[in-house]
Formats: structure tokens, sequence, C-alpha cells
């Protein structure tokens, strides 16, 4: 008997000693894919507590663990309000993670800790803030008309609306003619765009386009890639998902995508350093790096640093009257243009109406001619799929296959967030949600049901007629 018990008691120091070794080395050296899942709840929990105004730990519960890796509900978070910051870290003890809040920059990952950096890279004079008014929609944020009630009564369809939807607005010829929102949320609420926030990207750089500082032709573009092979990358490439340049855009590890996310300062560095892997123009792969490349460029094209962080303000979300947004940037000063955009579905649906309008606004043209024209046309290299402006044609199938309309063209995010533009029909179906892809949920059904459910369209002449519209009409 009491060997066995020195046998119980070895082995329970044995296994003590492992906890204190797994401790210490979880403490001193926490493996990457620990710290891209703190990186990402510090900041989703960041910003949706200062810029949407919800609760830490609800946005942990159902944001962070619900629809994740199970690891994601070992992670705790704490909201440090005094200095704008939220801390998470695995099972409350490690591998920390940070982020911090920059007012009207929103919130951005701190993944070395380095606070003072990441404050300074952000400007002192940021863009004044918008106030929202009672006009009518798009002018304002009044409803002229009641509900529809047919499409009301699809949204209210889980099977259409989508598991964990969060916001639905339809807008027909210029005006919202119905909306629904999820639990806890409402007009008001600001949300993430994800990768949506690519299309408004590509809609920046469309702006400088106008005033002739850069070009799709235009090559040479970083300083690092002179002499390089990279220096052949023109801005039409980029724009096309056609660089080249490799990247792992897998979300179910440790890859380019979440080290570019949460684990580096400086989001330009790894797609910025990447090797080619084909010849511009080539081949297509969806790359968030890309996309973050385009704001570092578009940036230095503007010519003045304080200028680049007022110029989304300034040439497009003012214009437009898109009161809600924000666009954070990363942790050294570059707009986050793959994937941090979060604006209410109301100025997620003017933006969908200012693509629809060929880039007009209240007369005024503010993207080129042909700029539009670029997200709807479909690059070959990704096989009709993609278009030549940072825009989908066919998301997971191809318009025709769900009996859509052929000039149907999308914005698209993560966990299910869709812009479908159909100018056609003139109309703008934006749905937002907490839906993960392994849901095979599919924006195009409900497309299809509110398209069904519309009076029929009108005849080609009007329809031509109704896309030159500069103004909303009722």
């Amino acid at each position: 008997m009491r060997f066995v018990l020195r046998i119980l008691k070895a082995l329970a120091l044995l296994l003590v000693l492992v906890v204190i070794a797994a401790a210490g080395w979880l403490f001193i050296r926490p493996p990457e894919l620990l710290r891209v899942g703190d990186g990402y709840a510090a900041k989703i929990v960041c910003s949706n507590v200062f810029i949407a105004g919800r609760g830490a730990e609800d946005v942990l519960h159902d944001d962070v663990q619900a629809p994740g890796n199970p690891l994601l509900r070992l992670v705790r978070v704490s909201v440090d309000r005094d200095n704008d910051r939220v801390t998470a870290r695995f099972m409350g003890l490690f591998a920390p993670s940070y982020a911090l809040y920059r007012g009207a920059f929103g919130c951005t990952s701190v993944p070395d800790g380095n606070f003072e950096a990441a404050a300074n890279a952000a400007p002192f004079d940021p863009p004044a803030k918008m106030q929202a008014n009672d006009a009518l929609w798009p002018e304002g944020e009044g409803i002229d008309n009641p509900a529809d009630g047919k499409i009301a009564a699809l949204l209210a369809d889980a099977g259409v609306a989508g598991p964990a939807m969060r916001a639905i607005v339809v807008v027909r010829n210029g005006r919202i003619v119905t909306e629904a929102y999820g639990p806890g949320f409402s007009a008001k609420t600001p949300l993430i765009g994800w990768s949506m926030t690519k299309t408004v990207n590509a809609a920046v750089l469309g702006r400088l386009m106008l005033g002739g500082k850069i070009s799709f032709d235009d090559d040479n573009l970083l300083a690092q890639w002179k002499n390089d092979t990279r220096a052949r990358i023109k801005v039409s490439d980029l724009l096309g998902m056609e660089s080249g340049l490799a990247f792992n855009e897998d979300y179910g590890d440790v890859a380019d995508v979440t080290r570019m996310l949460y684990l580096d300062p400086d989001m330009v560095s790894l797609p910025a350093n990447a090797p080619m892997e084909a010849a511009p123009g080539q081949r297509f792969r969806y790359s968030s790096g890309t996309a973050v490349l385009l704001s570092r460029i578009w940036m230095d094209r503007v010519g003045n640093a304080q200028a680049a962080f007022s110029y989304p303000h300034d040439a497009l979300f003012s214009p437009l009257g898109m009161t809600s947004a924000v666009f954070e940037l990363d942790a050294r000063g570059t707009f986050a243009g793959s994937s941090y955009l979060y604006a209410t579905a109301h100025d997620w649906a003017r933006f969908g109406q200012f693509l629809l309008q060929d880039g007009v606004w209240n007369g005024q043209r503010l993207l080129p001619e042909g700029f539009v024209g670029a997200m709807r046309t479909p690059t070959a290299a990704s096989n009709g799929r993609y278009t030549q402006g940072q825009a989908w044609l066919a998301p997971g199938g191809s318009s025709a296959a769900f009996g859509l309309p052929e000039d149907t063209f999308w914005l698209t995010g993560h966990d299910g967030q869709s812009t479908a533009i159909v100018p056609s029909a003139s109309l703008i179906v934006v749905r937002l949600g907490l839906t993960p892809s392994r849901l095979d949920y599919q924006p195009q059904v409900l497309l299809k049901a509110i398209l069904a459910a519309l009076p029929q369209p009108r005849g080609p002449q009007q329809q031509a007629g109704s896309q030159r519209q500069t103004q909303p009409q009722p």
C-alpha cells in the first residue's frame, strides 16, 4: 500500500510540475494561435464597446465566443475606460493582447503593447463629427412610407433573412421601403462591414483618381519595390486581386491574414514584403493584404499626412452623409482598408445607392466615369467571380444560378455581411449579421425573395433613366 501511495504522490508531483511548466511556457512564450485569439477578442470588444455602445460581456459571448474556435470560450476581457483600452487574456492569465480606442478613428489592435506609438500614430486633429438629421433618407434618417408588408414578412422569416441577422435595409428607387433589426440592434447601431470595407476603400481611391492623383495604370507603387519585379504591379492589378503577391487568407489557423490583423502593429509590412508567386494580372488571389496596400498607396498619394487621415471623411463620408462611418486605422497609422469600417445599416445603404448612381451624388460626380463600371466588370483570372474594383459578381455562386438580374453586383464580408446592388431594379439590399460561413447562408436567397415580392421592373428606357438619376426619387 505504501508503495502505491508513493507512486500516486510521485504522479501528483509530476502533474503539478507539468502544469507549472505549461503555465510558465504559456506565460513566457504563448503560441501565436492564442495571441491571435486574444488579439481578435480585444479588437472586436473594443470597437463594439466604444463605437457601438454595446456591453463588453455581450460582445465577448455573442461576437467572439459563440461562433468561433472553442479556445475563444476561455478568453477573458477587461475594459479600462479611463485609458480607453481593452485587454484580452486566455483563461484570464495568458497571451495578453490589447486594443486602444482613438476617438474618431475607432479602435486598433496593439499587439506589441506600445500604446504610446499607437496613440501618436493617430492625428490630433480628427475630422469633425457629422450630425444626422430628420430629413428623409438618404438626405437624413427619416422614413416616410409604411413598411412594405410583403417584404417585411420576408425579413421576419429566419430562413430568408439568415441566422443571427442584425440588420436588413431594402432601398427601392432611392428610398428605404422596409427595414428590420435583430434583438438589441437598431437603425442607430454601427455595425462592422468586414470585407465590404474593401469596396469602400476602393471608392476612396477612386476619389483621388477623379483629381488625377492616381490612375489604374500606375506602377512602381512602393519605394521598397523599386528595382524589383514587384515594381511592375499596377493599381489595376491590386484592385482586381491579381497582383501576383503570395498571401494566405485562411482564417482557420495562424495565416497571413490573421498575422497581419492581430500580430503586426504595421499591417502594411507583411503584404508589402510578400514574394511574387505569379506575374501581375495572371492569377486571382483574394487578399486582405492587397486592400491594406491600396490604403497605404492612396494615403501616400494624398501628399499630406493630416489630409490623408481626413480624406475618407472629407472626400466620401461627408458628401454622402454617412454620419456614423468610422474607418479604423492600424497601430501605425494606415487605414485598415481590408476589414474595419463600422457604419449603420442606413449608411451602408447610402454607399450602395451611391454606386447604383454610378458614383454621382446630389448632382456631383464623385467617382470618375467608368470607375463603378470597373466594379461591375469581371476579371478573367477570377473566372468571372470578382471584379476590377474590389467587388463581387458571384459570391458563392453566379447570379444566373439564382435567377438574379445579370447586372447584380455585391459587397460581401465575413460572417454574413452583404450589400446587393441591382441597377435594373433600382434596388439596394443591405444585410448585416453574425452568420459564420459554416452555416452555408447565401444572401442571394434574400435578394431573390425580395425581387419576387417587388412590382414588376419598369421598361428598359425607364431603367436607364433611373440609373442616371443623381437625386433619389420617392
